[in-house]
């Protein structure tokens, strides 16, 4: 495996090195390096679109979640992301006619304009800040725990951590976000191949696929249904986690932004429409993964799961292939987020064009060091912090729906509302505010109210007469 190890880690840098060049010798203006020049083909677009959607928490903590809480884990998660391309269609259209009319540099700076108001910049950009940085660190720390469980001799989990985010830093400052593309595309391509393989080689080892859901029911029958057995997949949670990845789009910018620079609208739906079926055949086979661990590793902590089965039963060049599409699975999605953090700023930003960008990749550093202490301090529960990440910035969808639907400008009450839907979720994560109310998740409960006065809101305004302007002079 080493070998491998060593040639397959190699021609990875070097592809890496190859794109950010590349990236950074056709980089020939501000918007270039942070916008990839807003002219995105289709193939380049879905790819990078998937890459930065599915991640380490695809290998590492779907097939977990379908070991320790069953095949409900389907219905949370491929569901809401079959139902997401639609969203992407429909909200991409209107997102980018009024990108069209107001200008973009990051969906913060959208929302400034849109509202004619700072505040609604900032509200956002606290918004993702506080969620982003959390779901990076997850990246970084799934992959640092799996290679200190593969070479616990080598190196401690946070020195693995220390050189993901400083290889991630280096090509993604040099190269921006085109670079970042291209190495989406080397990771979502070796990512569903290596899943796959693993997933037809646990499947051979039941003898077929109703053999292993045989084995898995004689192991634990409640895996087979819901909620599960441990019950998470109730009604309640199910519709609160819907909404929660529907939402990601919307509101998280590493995606906004890439259904933004798109080449056109065209290519835009495309590109939904290919996600979508990307969803598909990479969550799939997820399921064999998990149902395997649930029969061999019912009890193991989640990062003995991952080192057997992805990498000790594993031939050496499949393990090393494992290896380095997780390193690049982590990179891919965390220098996606991070990057579209400091667009976020730039658009906040005023002044000279070189001295915005100046501060803009200094900021990109100090929120990459923000991920890295996080991931450090973070627990192995890869896929439930995700969707705490998920349910954060969903509390700004509303916000941005009345931004890009609204044909007047948005009351200024509407930024209020939002802000206080981020600190009612923050105050619920704390334990300051109940789980649920008449079973329903609180998360829920807010974002529902949230959306609720801000149609009001939108509604009112809308009806308003429009103001007469100054009667002309005679």
């Amino acid at each position: 495996m080493s070998f491998w190890l060593w040639v397959l880690g190699s021609a990875y840098l070097v592809l890496l090195g190859v794109a950010a060049w590349r990236s950074y010798r056709r980089n020939q203006s501000a918007d270039d390096y942070a916008l990839a020049g807003s002219n995105v083909g289709v193939f380049l677009g879905f790819l990078t679109f998937s890459a930065t959607l599915f991640s380490t928490f695809t290998l590492m903590g779907m097939p977990d979640f379908f070991r320790t809480h069953g095949v409900g884990a389907w219905i949370f998660l491929a569901v809401s992301d079959g139902a997401m391309v639609f969203l992407v269609v429909w909200f991409g259209f209107h997102l980018r006619r009024k990108v069209a009319e107001k200008g973009f540099q990051g969906m913060s700076g959208l929302m400034t304009a849109c509202y004619g108001s700072r505040w609604a910049g900032y509200v956002f950009y606290a918004g993702v800040f506080l969620f982003l940085v959390p779901y990076v660190a997850i990246q970084v720390r799934g992959i640092a725990v799996f290679l200190n469980s593969a070479y616990p001799a080598a190196l401690p989990a946070w020195a693995w951590a220390s050189i993901i985010v400083i290889v991630m830093l280096i090509y993604s400052e040099i190269g921006g976000l085109k670079a970042i593309m291209y190495s989406d595309v080397m990771q979502g391509l070796l990512l569903l191949t290596m899943t796959w393989v693993i997933a037809v080689q646990c499947i051979d080892h039941f003898g077929g696929i109703r053999p292993m859901f045989d084995e898995v029911e004689r192991v634990n029958e409640a895996l087979l249904s819901v909620p599960g057995p441990n019950g998470l997949f109730g009604i309640p949670f199910l519709i609160a986690s819907f909404f929660a990845i529907l939402m990601i789009p919307v509101t998280q910018p590493q995606l906004t932004i890439r259904v933004v620079v798109m080449r056109n609208l065209r290519a835009t739906h495309r590109m939904a429409v290919a996600v979508g079926f990307f969803a598909m055949i990479v969550i799939l086979p997820t399921i064999a993964i998990g149902m395997y661990g649930a029969v061999r590793y019912p009890e193991a902590p989640a990062a003995a799961f991952w080192a057997q089965v992805l990498l000790f039963e594993q031939p050496g060049l499949v393990a090393a292939a494992v290896i380095v599409g997780l390193v690049a699975a982590a990179m891919s999605t965390a220098d996606s987020q991070i990057f579209a953090l400091g667009t976020e700023l730039r658009s906040l930003l005023t002044g000279e064009e070189r001295a915005v960008m100046r501060r803009t990749r200094i900021a990109i550093v100090v929120f990459a060091a923000a991920a890295l202490v996080f991931s450090i301090l973070s627990s192995d529960q890869l896929v439930a912090l995700a969707l705490k990440s998920f349910q954060g910035t969903s509390m700004l969808a509303p916000m941005v729906f009345a931004a890009v639907f609204s044909a007047r400008t948005p009351g200024r009450e509407v930024i209020a509302l939002t802000a206080l839907a981020l600190l009612a979720y923050i105050a619920s994560l704390l334990g300051w505010l109940p789980a649920a109310v008449a079973t329903v998740p609180v998360e829920l409960v807010i974002l529902l109210a949230a959306a609720l006065l801000t149609l009001v809101s939108v509604v009112v305004r809308q009806r308003q007469p429009v103001a007469a302007g100054p009667a002309p002079r005679s």
